[in-house]
């Protein structure tokens, strides 16, 4: 696993890259970090690393974050890759509620396990489980915290009702 941060305006996000693609995203912690670190990148994951750092930029700034890298979901249950294949499917500035997603999946009684499927998200804003929203288009929850989500969700022009 090759590992790559990304400095940006909200703070440095760290990329995880395996031999098939982006593999994890985690959410700045703390301060920032200045330092490079393109050195020692074969030339594919450079490339991903570039993809990414561009489309997150993007998606960050609530802007359609155009071409992703190859994703490397193998870290999931079949169920898992399910989920985030669908919410995938939701576009920026839209949202779709735990029910809709489950419904979109042909498992209209796993609401609970779709939440648990958002959770375990290993590429956040990429896979934008921030767009999911518990019933009556609640907040809900989500794993970098609420206040990213809500960070997110108001970049894409959404305000979802308080919980």
């Amino acid at each position: 696993m090759t590992t790559a941060l990304i400095q940006t305006a909200d703070g440095t996000f760290t990329a995880y890259f395996s031999g098939t693609g982006l593999a994890r995203l985690d959410f700045p912690i703390g301060g920032r970090v200045s330092r490079s670190n393109r050195t020692g990148l074969s030339a594919q994951a450079g490339a991903w690393l570039s993809l990414t750092e561009r489309a997150l930029k993007q998606a960050l700034s609530g802007k359609s974050p155009g071409k992703w890298p190859p994703l490397d979901l193998s870290a999931g249950t079949e169920f898992q890759r399910c989920v985030w294949n669908a919410l995938r499917e939701i576009r920026s500035g839209q949202t779709k509620s735990y029910a809709q997603v489950a419904q979109a999946i042909d498992r209209p009684g796993a609401v609970r396990a779709v939440g648990q499927a958002c959770g375990a998200n290993p590429i956040p804003v990429v896979i934008p489980c921030h767009r999911v929203l518990a019933a009556g288009g609640k907040l809900g929850g989500f794993s970098a915290g609420l206040d990213w989500k809500l960070k997110l969700l108001r970049r894409e022009g959404v305000v979802p009702e308080s919980d």
